[in-house]
């Protein structure tokens, strides 16, 4: 008998909320678990926007979760099917190296499994083998050449006429400093003592040290003495007849100045920093003590220090270190938003500028032709400039009294040149000789200090075969994939 339409509307309407208060009856019983909604979730409102409603913790790789990749969706049926293929080789050997590896109650013994993965070879590699010369200097007492490798942390010494063939592979050094004793890492700024031939190296990132060896150290030593310098400490000067060291510091834009022997956590005597200076990511630092002047090169990026820090005086520097006088204001006082971009340039200082001191003179604007500024020499006699100008591959020479947006008197570049990113440049006044050292192409080569145009090189000394790319990372931090032009992009 069917039941009268009348009743059967009246079941139909009461049907949603008996199944509500059923649904109810079962989750408050036990029978169901509710989900989990995060409390925010529960006040949300409408706003045209995505909200965040619940977090969900993805599956644990090392315990055993399931990994995905990305296929695109233009992906052909073929390359469809060997992605599926990979993914099942890929879960099958995770799967087995789920039941290889020494388990505990809990699961998987973390520190065995961290250990398997690490003995792992990679697949490839993208590294550079050879050395990669960064800084170069004459020891012009005993006939030999120095060269920092910021590739492999090593400081290499060559026999000055040294010319490596065509058709060698490349040069042996004479002697080589490297190891953790040496405390040898990133090092860039180089000089060499012309009294005793003691090699000064300049640490420039992870360790913030300015390591100092005897001529005849070789091998994993200790250095013979050390300085504890600000960090981004890049380029070296001396004045030998004042006694004076002089450092850039990159990061925070500043200029300290040190006794010559100063050891271990001895205090700049002084230091030139800020806004008035047009410091800028300084690199490069020669000292013309004829004209009692400096010349540094600028890469061009900066920001301002609060001004309430007593800058050049002898109270507080805050920085790395506290405590110090005349040390650098670091980038945890500098005033927010007021980091910048500025031309690259080469500044003028009085020899014995201190403090907010401002240029004497300035070389910047287009005609310069200046990027990346890095390696700089002076030539007081001809009153010339030497500049390595690492982004244009080119070396700079400039009119040492010039100032403004100026041409150089001389540019050597070009491929017959052989120069490539050159980043250090070394003047020779006993030879009559101009070092390069290019961290483009492993080799230093060398020149008159007349050179102009697409000039080959006198003599050139290489770390490589002739035929070795550069892969040219220094010191790179992240990494990230390009898929539409299937590039790998290493910022260093």
């Amino acid at each position: 008998m069917k039941p009268h339409p009348f009743f059967r509307r009246i079941g139909l309407a009461l049907l949603p909320g008996a199944l509500a208060v059923i649904a109810a009856w079962m989750m408050w019983s036990g029978h169901t678990k509710p989900p989990e909604i995060a409390p925010s979730a529960r006040l949300l409102k409408p706003t045209g926007s995505p909200q965040l409603v619940s977090v969900e913790k993805l599956p644990d790789l090392a315990m055993g979760g399931e990994m995905c990749a990305w296929v695109p969706a233009s992906a052909s049926p073929a390359s469809l099917l060997e992605f599926r293929e990979e993914l099942r080789e890929v879960r099958l050997a995770a799967l087995q190296e789920r039941r290889e590896a020494p388990r505990t109650a809990s699961g998987p013994a973390p520190d065995a499994q961290r250990e398997e993965i690490r003995k792992r070879p990679p697949a490839r590699m993208i590294r550079d083998p050879y050395p990669a010369y960064s800084a170069v200097a004459v020891d012009v007492a005993n006939n030999e050449v120095v060269m920092t490798d910021e590739n492999l942390f090593q400081v290499l010494v060559y026999y000055r006429m040294a010319n490596t063939p065509p058709s060698a592979s490349m040069t042996e050094p004479k002697r080589m400093l490297g190891g953790l004793e040496t405390k040898i890492e990133f090092q860039c700024g180089l000089y060499i003592d012309p009294a005793n031939g003691d090699i000064f190296a300049v640490n420039n990132d992870t360790v913030d040290t300015l390591v100092i060896f005897s001529r005849e150290a070789r091998g994993n030593v200790p250095p013979t003495r050390e300085l504890y310098t600000p960090h981004g400490t890049y380029g070296i000067a001396v004045d030998e007849g004042r006694q004076e060291m002089y450092l850039t510091i990159q990061h925070d834009s500043a200029i300290v100045v040190y006794p010559k022997y100063a050891t271990k956590d001895e205090p700049p005597i002084r230091m030139i920093q800020g806004d008035k200076t047009r410091l800028a990511d300084p690199h490069g630092i020669a000292v013309d003590t004829k004209n009692n002047l400096l010349f540094v090169t600028n890469h061009g990026s900066t920001h301002t220090v609060d001004p309430k820090e007593n800058v050049g005086g002898s109270g507080i520097q805050l920085g790395r270190r506290e405590g110090k006088p005349n040390w650098p204001i670091g980038l945890d006082q500098a005033i927010p938003g007021s980091g910048r971009l500025v031309p690259p340039s080469i500044t003028v200082y009085a020899r014995t500028a201190n403090g907010d001191a401002a240029p004497v003179r300035v070389i910047e604007g287009p005609k310069a032709q200046m990027n990346w500024p890095t390696g700089i020499a002076v030539d007081p006699d001809r009153n010339e400039i030497y500049v390595a100008n690492d982004g244009g591959d080119s070396i700079l020479v400039f009119d040492a009294s010039a100032s403004g947006d100026v041409a150089p008197i001389r540019i050597i570049k070009g491929p017959k040149s052989m120069v490539s990113n050159p980043t250090g440049v070394f003047l020779d006044k006993k030879n009559n000789e101009l070092w390069v050292a290019n961290f483009g192409n492993h080799t230093a080569a060398v020149y008159r200090p007349t050179a102009n145009g697409d000039t080959p090189p006198l003599r050139v000394i290489r770390s490589a075969p002739p035929d070795r790319p550069t892969p040219g990372m220094g010191n790179p931090h992240p990494l990230a994939y390009d898929s539409k032009r299937e590039e790998i992009l290493v910022p260093n």
